[in-house]
């Protein structure tokens, strides 16, 4: 990722009216990724967001760059993430993009790229992208200008294909589940998901208004979901990011369920079905926890840095279906080109149902590593505190300290200027006490 000026782990991500999202960058960028992808051949691309207010904008000015390249648009509206991969190869597009910051705050935004098949783009393709972003922008001719289209009945399509995905021999009527959708794009897909296979939803997080998107609610923000399950006597809760690619839980009890204990369902129940294929893949982030109880099943694991777009790189390369992030990206290649939070709910769902277990006993598996995370923002983005001797020390110190009962990490952030510290440890209080540790001497040198 060293190479790339634009591109992170995640697509182009900031604040609105700073950095690159804005509409004179967010115009060139269209342009850019327009002349590229027709120099492959492309005719059409798809365009969904969430639902920020400064969708709208960021909308128009892909659609004008786009245009000016000659390529046609497909305009979804709001929209998951997944569904946009999803619709990308339904409708036989060649391209497909997100206008999302997925868990951000609503004053974010940023713009992703699928391929036809609903993968991320190459790494050739972003940086060639990132190429004629320096170029000068030009017009194709009055009559090869792109026209845009508006995909009236994606969300009908998307629905369709979650429910698809869920076992046709079982039925979610007797359940009650709480569905968090964040004020984000699946607030009119999810809900309805889950009541045409039969369930009683109680709604959370599905008024958006363009300000309140992961406001107290959602993925990032479970308080509000473990509340209304108890409240209301839910058997279980989902709750969705933003842009509706990660998914965490709530057992009957209000215990919050991560992406790890998530993955872990579903690799034990696809090992019961003989639906295994290889392994799981996790990343440096995933729990030891998970890593010993699918050792216990005779799963192989393999971690790969941390990003869903690495996960996906891993489990192709390996040939494996599962794997997933604790921040609660799950995939199955067997069910999605990526990352799915509606579509990973319903396979621990079905889970549920075939075992014949509730999914606290479902979850129970495996013990849970003590984990601390602890993030520091820093402002100068030219120093690399990671490497300073200070750091270092102060990691080496916590690695001795803990020997072979736990682990520590320090990471960048790809799409936000943060260090992530991260601490394991069999013991809580060690985790929590290195993690400030080493947290504390970044603070000192980022401030």
């Amino acid at each position: 990722m060293t190479q790339r000026k634009y591109f992170g782990t995640d697509g182009i991500r900031g604040k609105v009216g700073e950095s690159n999202i804005n509409p004179e960058f967010v115009t060139k960028l269209g342009w850019a990724a327009g002349k590229v992808l027709a120099g492959r051949g492309t005719n059409k691309v798809l365009i969904g967001k969430d639902t920020r207010i400064s969708g709208y904008m960021l909308e128009s000015s892909l659609e004008a760059g786009l245009s000016a390249a000659g390529i046609n648009i497909g305009l979804l509206g709001p929209m998951p993430t997944p569904a946009i991969a999803y619709l990308t190869k339904t409708f036989r597009s060649e391209a497909g993009i997100v206008i999302s910051a997925s868990h951000n705050p609503f004053y974010d935004n940023g713009i992703k790229f699928f391929s036809a098949q609903g993968f991320k783009l190459d790494d050739d393709i972003e940086l060639a992208i990132e190429d004629m972003l320096e170029r000068p922008m030009t017009c194709v001719a009055s009559d090869k200008l792109g026209k845009a289209t508006r995909i009236n009945d994606a969300a009908g399509r998307y629905i369709e294909f979650c429910k698809g995905t869920f076992p046709s021999e079982l039925s979610l009527t007797d359940l009650k589940i709480v569905v968090d959708c964040a004020h984000g794009a699946t607030y009119h897909i999810a809900p309805n998901v889950l009541r045409e296979l039969g369930a009683t939803v109680i709604e959370l997080g599905t008024a958006p208004n363009g300000l309140n998107i992961n406001d107290g609610v959602g993925a990032t923000s479970m308080d509000a979901i473990v509340e209304k399950v108890k409240e209301t006597g839910a058997d279980l809760g989902f709750a969705l990011d933003g842009d509706g690619d990660r998914i965490m839980m709530v057992d009957h009890l209000g215990n919050v369920l991560d992406g790890d204990q998530i993955v872990y369902i579903i690799a034990r129940d696809a090992l019961k079905n003989g639906k295994m294929q290889g392994g799981v893949v996790g990343t440096l982030m995933s729990n030891l926890g998970l890593e010993n109880a699918l050792s216990k099943l005779g799963v192989p694991f393999a971690r790969s840095n941390v990003g869903d777009r690495y996960v996906m790189e891993l489990l192709q390369q390996k040939g494996w279906s599962i794997g997933g992030e604790n921040s609660g990206h799950v995939l199955n290649l067997n069910m999605s080109s990526t990352g799915d939070g509606i579509v990973a709910g319903l396979q621990v769902l079905a889970a549920m149902l075939r075992s014949h277990m509730d999914l606290h006993d479902l979850a129970s598996g495996f013990d849970m590593y003590p984990q601390t995370l602890v993030n520091v923002r820093y402002a100068n983005q030219e120093v690399d505190y990671l490497a300073h001797s200070d750091v270092q020390n102060a990691k080496k110190e916590a690695e001795s300290a803990l020997g072979k009962t736990g682990r520590v990490l320090l990471r960048k952030s790809g799409t936000e200027p943060l260090i992530r510290v991260m601490v394991e440890s069999n013991d809580e209080s060690q985790s929590h006490k290195w993690a400030e540790h080493i947290a504390e001497t970044v603070r000192n040198l980022a401030n």
